[in-house]
C-alpha cells in the first residue's frame, strides 16, 4: 500500500474530490437510489449530498478520513446530537432531494429517535471508489475507526442499506442488531454493533 493509500484527516481542500469519490461509491446503495432515483441526475445529485453533509456535519463535528479511493466520517459520543443533520442542513439537501425531502427527515427522525443509548463511536459513512474495491483502502479505514474506539473502551454502531455489505462488517466484529424499514416502501436498513476489543 503507498503513502497515498494510507488513511489521512479529509481537510476543506479534499471536499469536492471526496464528495465525487463519495458519490461514486454510494452509485449502487439501495437507500441512495430510493433518495435520488433518476439515474441522470443521480452522480451531481449524490456529489451535492455528500458535499453538503461533509461540510455542515461531519468536517465540523465528525472524525473524517480518506485514502486515495475511499473515504469514511466517523462521530465520537461527545459529538452525536452535533452531527445529526439539522434543519438547515435539510433545507440545504431539499433542492437535490425534491420531493424525497420530507422521507429524507423522516429518516433523520427515525434514526434519532432510535439511536442507540449507550456510548459508541458512530460510523456514518464508509465508501470505496468501485474502481479501487478489493484493494484494502476501505478496509484501512475501517480498522483505524474501530482502533479510536478499542482505545476509548466503546463500542461501535452503524446502518447499512446494502445487503451485500453485512458480511464484510461482519468480519470485523459487527453484529445485525435490527433490520428497519424505512418510511414510503424505502428499502430495509440494517443496524449493526460492534463490541469493544481490548
Amino acid at each position: 500500500m503507498t503513502n497515498a493509500d494510507r488513511p489521512r484527516s479529509v481537510t476543506g481542500e479534499d471536499v469536492g474530490a471526496t464528495a465525487r469519490l463519495l458519490a461514486r461509491a454510494f452509485g449502487d446503495d439501495p437507500m441512495m437510489r430510493w433518495f435520488f432515483p433518476e439515474e441522470a441526475t443521480r452522480p451531481a445529485a449524490l456529489a451535492g449530498y455528500f458535499t453538503t453533509l461533509l461540510t455542515r456535519q461531519y468536517l465540523p463535528y465528525g472524525v473524517c478520513e480518506r485514502t486515495g479511493q475511499a473515504a469514511a466520517f466517523w462521530v465520537a459520543p461527545e459529538a452525536q446530537e452535533k452531527a445529526v443533520p439539522d434543519e438547515g442542513t435539510i433545507r440545504a439537501l431539499a433542492a437535490l432531494l425534491g420531493d424525497r425531502a420530507d422521507w429524507f427527515r423522516d429518516c433523520v427522525e427515525a434514526a434519532a429517535a432510535n439511536a442507540p443509548q449507550e456510548a459508541h463511536w458512530y460510523l456514518a459513512v464508509l465508501g470505496t471508489d468501485p474502481a479501487a474495491q478489493g484493494r484494502g483502502q476501505g478496509a484501512e479505514l475501517l480498522r483505524a475507526g474501530l482502533a479510536r474506539a478499542d482505545a476509548a473502551g466503546l463500542p461501535v454502531h452503524l446502518e447499512s442499506s446494502k445487503r451485500e455489505n453485512l458480511a464484510v462488517y461482519r468480519h470485523f466484529g459487527f453484529e445485525v442488531l435490527e433490520e428497519v424499514r424505512l418510511p414510503a416502501d424505502g428499502p430495509p436498513l440494517w443496524t449493526m454493533r460492534r463490541a469493544p476489543r481490548a
